[in-house]
Order: C-alpha cells, then sequence, then structure tokens
C-alpha cells in the first residue's frame, strides 16, 4: 500500500506525468499551464520552459532528452465547487476551441530546451490526443497511448502506437476508445494500457519492443477453443481488470513486482491490481484501493534511493503528493 501521503506542491494548474530525478527532485508538466516543471527537492517549484498545447505525458529516453506527449491542447477547463475545500478544476468534456486538429510526439532537450516534433500522424491520419508513455529497455523505441477525442454524443476512437526515437517510424498496433496509461512488466513481455471511461485494463501479450503477439489462427469451428480472451472483435488485448461503479482509469506505472498501479478518477486514488501469475502476495487478482483527496487522481512515479518514495499528481485541485510504498516500484528504464 501507499502510505504518508503529504502534499509537496500546491497551486498548479493541471499536473500530470511525474517522473523522479536521482536528484531526488520531480519533473512533471501542467497541461493547463502549457509548461515542464520541476519540483525542487527543497519543495521550490521552478518552471523550467512553455510547452504550447497539451503537455499531457513524459518520460526519460536513453538520451537523457524527455519526451512528451502532447494532446494538441485538446482539453478546455472547467471550474465547479468543492463544498469543502474550495474550487476545483477539471477538463471539458468538449474539445477545446484552440485544439491544433492533431497532437503531437515531442522533444525536448533538457540543457538547451530545443524542442523537436518527432511526430503528428501515423499512415496518413493525424494523432489525436497522445497520453501517456514508456520507453522500453532497448533505447530504439518507445510505446505510447492517445485518448481519442471524446465529445457529449461520440467518441473519436484512440489506440495503442509504437515509434522509434529518431523520427523515423512509427505504427498503430491497437484501437483502443479511449486508452490512457501505458507500462511494461518487469520482463517486458506484458503491456498494459487502461481504457478510461470504461474503467478497464488490458494486457498485451509481447512477441519483443513493438511487436504485439499475433491472435491464434481461428479458421474452423474447432480452432474457436484456441481463442484467447480479449481476442474477439473490438477487444485488443486481454481484458485483466475492469472497475465496477463509476470509475475511469487514468495513467499508471508498475511496480518491481509487477503490480499494475493505476490513476484512478471520480472514486478517487491509485488502484493497485496484482495480475494473474504474480507469485508475490498479496495473492493474483486482489484489488487494493489508496484513496487520494481529489477529483482527478492522473498519475503517479516511484523514485528515491529504494523507489519506495511516490509521488502522486492529483489534478483538480492542482496538488502534487508525496508518499511512500510498502514495495519498491519498477525502475524505468532511462532516468533524469
Amino acid at each position: 500500500m501507499i502510505t504518508e501521503l503529504k502534499p509537496v506542491a500546491t497551486g498548479l494548474g493541471f499536473p500530470e506525468a511525474p517522473v523522479a530525478r536521482r536528484d531526488g527532485s520531480l519533473l512533471f508538466v501542467d497541461i493547463r499551464k502549457q509548461g515542464l516543471y520541476c519540483l525542487q527537492a527543497d519543495g521550490k517549484v521552478e518552471r523550467l520552459m512553455d510547452i504550447q498545447g497539451g503537455p499531457n505525458g513524459l518520460a526519460i529516453g536513453p538520451d537523457g532528452a524527455a519526451y512528451i506527449c502532447n494532446n494538441g491542447h485538446i482539453y478546455d477547463f472547467i471550474g465547479f465547487p468543492d463544498l469543502t475545500k474550495g474550487p476545483l478544476t477539471s477538463v471539458s468534456p468538449i474539445p477545446s476551441a484552440q485544439y491544433m486538429g492533431h497532437g503531437m510526439i515531442q522533444r525536448v532537450d533538457l540543457t538547451t530546451r530545443d524542442v523537436t516534433t518527432l511526430y503528428t500522424h501515423c499512415d496518413g491520419q493525424p494523432l489525436l490526443s497522445p497520453d501517456d508513455i514508456v520507453f522500453d529497455s532497448t533505447g530504439t523505441g518507445f510505446w505510447f497511448t492517445d485518448a481519442g477525442i471524446q465529445s457529449p454524443d461520440s467518441i473519436r476512437k484512440g489506440g495503442l502506437y509504437y515509434a522509434l526515437i529518431d523520427g523515423s517510424s512509427i505504427t498503430r498496433l491497437a484501437t483502443i476508445p479511449t486508452a490512457n496509461g501505458v507500462g511494461l512488466s518487469p520482463d517486458e513481455t506484458v503491456l498494459y494500457v487502461s481504457d478510461t471511461v470504461f474503467g478497464r485494463l488490458y494486457a498485451f501479450d509481447l512477441d519483443g519492443p513493438g511487436k504485439v503477439a499475433a491472435p491464434p489462427d481461428i479458421k474452423t469451428m474447432a480452432d474457436l477453443g484456441k481463442l484467447k480472451p480479449g481476442m474477439l472483435p473490438h477487444v485488443p488485448g486481454r481484458v485483466v481488470l475492469t472497475l465496477p461503479g463509476l470509475q475511469w482509469v487514468d495513467s499508471l506505472k508498475v511496480d518491481a513486482s509487477g503490480r499494475v498501479c493505476i490513476g484512478t478518477l471520480i472514486n478517487s486514488g491509485i488502484t493497485i491490481f496484482t495480475p494473474e501469475g504474480l507469485t508475490t502476495a498479496p495473492t493474483p487478482g486482489t484489488i487494493e484501493f489508496v484513496p487520494v483527496p481529489d477529483l482527478m487522481t492522473t498519475n503517479l512515479c516511484f523514485g528515491g534511493a529504494d523507489l519506495c518514495d511516490v509521488w502522486i499528481t492529483a489534478s483538480c485541485t492542482g496538488t502534487v503528493y508525496k508518499g511512500r510504498s510498502d514495495r519498491p516500484g519498477l525502475a524505468p528504464a532511462f532516468c533524469a
């Protein structure tokens, strides 16, 4: 579980995508304030640079640069009252009038502050609203999600992508209505993706970097017995978790034991799920929940010398919390 939660930064816009650094500081983006920030170890928050559009996801690449999922300013922000804590801020379900018409993947040199746009399209189709990103250990590429576009009466479906860091190749691997969080298992044989408004977590078996395992070859009625769960039409991967009631799932991280820790909206906090096949306690299929006092707990990361420090972005109240985990997180492939 995660305990000892305390606010360490307040007064932010809509923070997301925390990344712990070796010096004890924390990088994160602010979607509403369109910037890249650093929370110093002494508690000071520094705006490092402007990121126009909607910086939404963040990961460090093998070259030490920051790679950003930019949603293209898809979101407007609306205020509404919290009778106990004052005004809150949330994203609007109606696409922003300032939306660029596409999102993008960007590379930020943290030394020179130069920004390079790597991808805006895939196979001639625009990226809609790139959301979350994770590098594999090869250092040649990364997985990222696109959350699509939601409006009051329709959804333009998002998906799962794999791209090379040099901007030379991008592949759409699955269609997922509101794809959000993405993370690799410790041995990098399974990729997890959350589907926000359906409260669902998918697992994709992998054949290597950028390669999702093919479904069984179904040619006869007898072959139907070989069908894996999650390989039905319009179901992109294995469904390993669907939360009950009104719970949306946001970005995620995997800990060192293989548990999946998911930012959870509305019933807000961190949902910790133990997939089948793990030998560590608790038993497979167990769901733990850590409440956070914010309507939209969007993301988290692990850090510190023992990887048991936890930072959580509570976005409606513009707060970053810090706590401790009873088990270490999974170290990212590359660190800042």
